[in-house]
């Protein structure tokens, strides 16, 4: 499978270009294009114990992947996710995954496992629609963010804090915990809420901009139009 990450940094599309019979996995509603020689097929991802929480809670998330099958021919699929910003490959080994973001995920192939009903990362979900997903097996994984990705590699016995909201992905072979940044009055009044120390070895994936400040900085334009109309 050959694939072109196209338009970076800012508005990254990817461009993937299946063999006859291969198949590529991706979030539903990320696909932009596709020739018609590709086959699709819908199916649910196992929402976990968790599930039961809603999607309100976990960000919204879709809980669905497509799979695109080239058939009998060569093809090319195209998929972006992200409002603004870039996408990354990770090589996923049997002795190197990851841990990503769900909003993160917009493409694998076929023998990389993602699993949502890790639950790992409970810590974090809780007060900040934090939901995290496991990915293990070997192949690529492909990782959209807003804005750029900022690479930082972590040596043994270094570490480093990242926002809750700015956090993408990190090596499964690393330390974690999620907690309050700062004291009660910093985690209140501060902005940043939760926050994952992460300890090395291994890889972090930081996104520039934080969805949450952009939604509130639109508010801040389109609130007194809204509120004005309203009257």
């Amino acid at each position: 499978m050959d694939y072109e990450i196209k338009y970076k940094p800012s508005y990254a599309m990817l461009v993937i270009k299946l063999e006859a019979n291969e198949t590529v996995t991706a979030e539903a509603g990320a696909m932009t294009y596709m020739q018609p020689s590709i086959d699709i097929k819908t199916r649910k991802r196992e929402r976990g114990l968790l599930g039961t929480l809603g999607l309100a809670l976990l960000g919204g998330q879709s809980f669905f992947v497509n799979d695109y099958t080239a058939k009998g021919t060569p093809a090319e699929a195209a998929f972006v996710s992200a409002p603004v910003g870039d996408i990354e490959v990770l090589d996923v080994k049997p002795n190197q995954g990851y841990i990503i973001q769900s909003s993160s995920y917009i493409a694998s192939t076929q023998n990389v496992e993602l699993d949502i009903k890790w639950q790992g990362f409970t810590k974090g979900l809780f007060g900040q629609g934090l939901f995290m997903i496991k990915v293990s097996g070997e192949g690529e994984l492909f990782i959209n963010t807003f804005g750029a990705i900022d690479k930082h590699t972590i040596e043994a016995g270094k570490s480093l804090i990242v926002d809750n909201f700015h956090l993408v992905a990190f090596s499964d072979k690393c330390d974690y915990n999620v907690r309050k940044f700062g004291g009660l009055k910093s985690t209140i009044l501060g902005g940043e809420g939760l926050v994952t120390e992460i300890g090395g070895p291994g890889d972090v994936y930081i996104q520039t901009k934080n969805l949450r400040e952009f939604a509130e900085w639109l508010w801040t334009v389109l609130g007194p139009k809204v509120k004005s109309r309203a009257r």
